[in-house]
């Protein structure tokens, strides 16, 4: 495995890690259909949690967070409505960034909440 893939994975599970931590119940890492992806999906007191995980082993030039562009929220969110179709649920959801900087543990970890709004057409409403 490429460095970077390694970076990202142990970045990934370092996400879990803090979320089971504050109580959230992990449902799907890499959930997959079709090109779309979505790193973490929790849940925690009824909301369902799409997160996306950047993990950087070094925060010179630009926050782990930046990198999750116009594009990636889009694919995002249609990975959600799927989601949601597939499993056939009806519930409010919430769009979580978790940034992940070192390249080795102790990792520095950034939860940002409601990273980004939900679009008035977002089919899960």
């Amino acid at each position: 495995m490429a460095k970077h893939n390694l970076l990202g994975v142990r970045g990934e599970e370092a996400a879990a890690r803090f979320l089971m931590f504050r109580d959230y119940s992990i449902l799907e890492q890499n959930w997959r259909v079709g090109h779309l992806e979505v790193d973490i999906i929790a849940q925690k007191r009824g909301l369902l949690i799409f997160v996306e995980v950047k993990t950087l082993a070094d925060t010179n030039v630009i926050l782990p967070e930046e990198h999750v562009d116009e594009e990636k929220r889009e694919h995002l969110i249609k990975a959600a409505e799927a989601y949601l179709k597939i499993k056939n649920l009806d519930q409010q959801v919430r769009f979580d960034i978790i940034s992940v900087t070192g390249s080795e543990p102790p990792y520095e970890i950034r939860h940002i909440e409601n990273a980004f709004e939900v679009p008035p057409t977002f089919v899960g409403r």
